[in-house]
């Protein structure tokens, strides 16, 4: 029982760590170039759909590192929700027609 308990352990802390690795490049690159327009709302909604699914699971199985990664990513993708917009308007206000 012991090592389940460290493989357990083991697989959550490398999903809690790569859904920060995984999510937080784009993050800080739409924060540093304000530019989002490569990036498909579908896609980030999806992810937010996704994120709060497995919270939801992980509060209901209570598995604790379902809970902190979906956590994490659920607000991380929230964040480039948000980015998405603003910066999408931010650009259509300087489009010349």
């Amino acid at each position: 029982m012991e090592l389940m308990a460290a493989v357990s352990s083991t697989f959550g802390t490398i999903a809690l760590v790569t859904t920060i690795i995984g999510q937080m490049p784009q993050v800080y690159k739409a924060y540093r170039t304000k530019s989002t327009r490569d990036i498909s709302m579908v896609m980030l909604i999806n992810c937010l759909v996704c994120s709060a699914s497995w919270l939801v699971y992980g509060t209901l199985e209570e598995t604790t590192y379902v809970i902190w990664s979906n956590m994490l990513a659920l607000v991380i993708s929230v964040i480039s929700i948000l980015q998405k917009r603003l910066y999408d308007q931010k650009g259509q206000c300087f489009q010349t027609h």
